[in-house]
């Protein structure tokens, strides 16, 4: 570091730098280089105010600014927290941050460590409260034109859809995609009309993947494979967007009576099933499930003749006897049917989509909001037909914690696991 005039107190200033593509970042001098060489000049210019700028530069090259996982920002932020930095110098504000709630942390976080941040290019500067305002002014603005951006995107997915249109995602199995419209592969398109057959002849998935796996002549579908494609009513000449079905540009490979009768054989079969899995299921939300003392519910049951009631009980009832909790035990077919249906709606809500799509890169996924709904809302017509474990395993994926309390069901989500599933089903597509 250069010296400051003396009787000034240095103020150790960090450069970072973003930017969303890697296109052009192996030229001599880059976008990168040119927003560093701007905020060292206006450090320099500061420097009777003592400001200094550290050797080590922070930068992220092809990273998105829809998430804080970061690894320079991340590394940025832990010399923060260890009082390493007193200025944090950007070329602009959405360097750091599109997002404002994103953002309100990381000032948040700079508040708590005495750090200001300055944008070079807007004149910003959080250490007087003029700055505070404006930030927050810009960054309102920024907040609104994103969500105006992915309004009018999903705007347009649904306009195109309704007219048939294919826009994009994990294409199914007998499609392939050219201009936006999907397009028969007649080889794949065969062994879905036989598929469709078989089944109807079998009455089985299970029996189906089974012969799959057994034929040397056809690809190795497994269950849920099998259950997705006879749920999909792109086969019929249709398009799904949401709850509704509209027609199709591309053409049918199976006609509508033979998508009549495969599901009804789902929908009887799926019936069936449900009425075995809650038999075979015995603890569900084992784990999950709070009482509203904060108290663990641990799965219990007795047993009538040949039938067999299951509970979730209190710990707190178990240690200290019946009312010692408002809750002492509840129905676990009740309350593991209610969590299964408030996770549905959950699922649906557009906040929970937004985040998870926000998020979904850090596990090396690039998916919109609508391709996580429509991936998510392939699962339903699955659910029923999966066995007691691997239902535990989702709702273990999706769900971090489950408290009852007196007139109401909390329930909280892991949003990490919600785009590890669309992450498995997209993989098995």
């Amino acid at each position: 570091m250069n010296n400051v005039p003396s009787g000034t107190a240095p103020r150790r200033c960090a450069v970072y730098t973003r930017k969303s593509r890697d296109e052009g970042l192996d030229q001599s001098f880059n976008s990168l280089d040119a927003q560093a060489e701007a905020c060292r000049n206006y450090i320099a210019s500061q420097r009777h105010e003592g400001w200094l700028a550290i050797d080590e530069e922070f930068r992220d090259p092809g990273f998105s600014a829809g998430t804080l996982d970061r690894p320079a920002l991340q590394k940025l932020l832990s010399l923060v927290e260890r009082g390493e930095i007193d200025i944090i110098v950007v070329y602009k504000i959405d360097r750091l941050s599109r997002s404002i709630t994103d953002f309100a942390k990381l000032v948040e976080l700079f508040g708590e460590h005495g750090v200001s941040f300055v944008s070079v290019t807007q004149s910003i500067n959080t250490s007087d409260a003029m700055g505070k305002l404006l930030l927050n002014v810009l960054m309102s603005f920024a907040q609104f034109e994103r969500e105006n951006t992915a309004e009018r995107i999903r705007d347009k997915i649904a306009a195109s859809k309704k007219r048939g249109m294919w826009m994009g995602g994990p294409l199914p199995f007998g499609y392939a995609s050219r201009n936006r419209q999907l397009v028969q592969k007649q080889s794949e398109a065969r062994i879905v009309r036989l598929l469709f057959k078989r089944f109807i002849e079998l009455g089985s998935v299970q029996r189906l993947s089974e012969e799959t796996k057994a034929s040397s002549s056809l690809p190795d579908f497994a269950k849920s494979r099998l259950y997705k494609m006879f749920s999909n009513p792109v086969y019929i000449g249709r398009v799904r967007h949401k709850d509704k079905v509209y027609d199709g540009l591309h053409k049918a490979i199976i006609d509508e009576i033979t998508w009549a009768k495969v599901q009804a054989i789902l929908a009887k079969d799926g019936r069936q099933r449900a009425a075995r899995t809650r038999a075979r299921t015995p603890a569900l939300l084992k784990g999950l499930l709070f009482g509203p003392d904060g108290a663990a519910m641990s799965p219990s049951h007795t047993s009538k003749g040949q039938k067999r009631y299951r509970y979730y009980v209190s710990q707190t009832v178990i240690a200290n006897g019946a009312g010692t909790c408002p809750i002492g035990r509840i129905s676990a077919a009740a309350i593991e049917e209610l969590v299964l249906e408030r996770i549905k709606g959950l699922l649906c809500q557009p906040e929970i989509l937004f985040s998870a799509c926000r998020a979904s890169k850090v596990i090396g996924l690039t998916l919109t909001e609508d391709e996580i709904a429509d991936l998510v809302r392939e699962l339903t017509p699955v659910w029923e037909n999966l066995f007691p474990d691997e239902q535990a395993r989702l709702v273990n994926l999706l769900v971090e914690r489950v408290v009852i309390q007196l007139e109401h069901v909390e329930i909280t989500l892991r949003l990490d696991g919600l785009q590890r599933l669309a992450g498995e089903i997209r993989e098995a597509a």
